[in-house]
């Protein structure tokens, strides 16, 4: 499977959202991986679904995919974004990301989750595993979003937005 740099490739615009998602998505998961080593029972998972519940509406946005950001496109572009969207089969996409979302897309790592929980309380090792974890975890699913993200634009053959300017 390409990685969204590869898949960006061609196009400048995308390759830039592309960069700006992923300094946000290490900036979150470098807090993922912090709250993975406190050996609270699902102190982590609380924190990794508060983090990616804010995480994806941003990444989507970078892309021009948010909820507010398709609902300001005219009817007929919008249309081939929802078509593009089933087909790439994203349910995180142009949606208000719920709790509930999360931990849907969460469902597919699982089995890391579980082992993260476990690890943490083994001393000092478990808890740099815990952390690797999940920060490989929170990467994995925002990573994923992101190609969702490309393919849908692509597949609707959107235009970007600008880049959102710090003020």
């Amino acid at each position: 499977m390409p990685t969204a740099r590869q898949m960006a490739a061609d196009d400048p615009a995308m390759a830039a959202a592309v960069q700006r998602s992923r300094r946000l998505l290490h900036r979150r998961a470098l807090v993922a991986a912090a709250a993975s080593t406190v050996p609270v029972p699902g102190l982590d998972w609380a924190v990794d679904a508060a983090l990616l519940s804010r995480l994806l509406p941003q990444i989507s946005s970078e892309f021009g995919l948010s909820a507010q950001q398709l609902d300001q496109l005219d009817p007929e572009k919008r249309e081939k974004v929802q078509k593009a969207v089933a087909l790439v089969g994203s349910v995180l996409i142009g949606k208000l990301i719920t709790q509930e979302l999360v931990l849907r897309a969460a469902r597919t790592v699982g089995v890391r989750l579980t082992t993260k929980q476990l690890a943490k309380y083994v001393p000092i090792a478990g808890q740099a595993v815990s952390a690797a974890i999940g920060y490989a975890t929170l990467r994995y699913l925002g990573e994923q979003h992101m190609r969702d993200c490309i393919r849908v634009v692509q597949e609707a053959q959107l235009q970007l937005p600008a880049p959102a300017t710090k003020g």
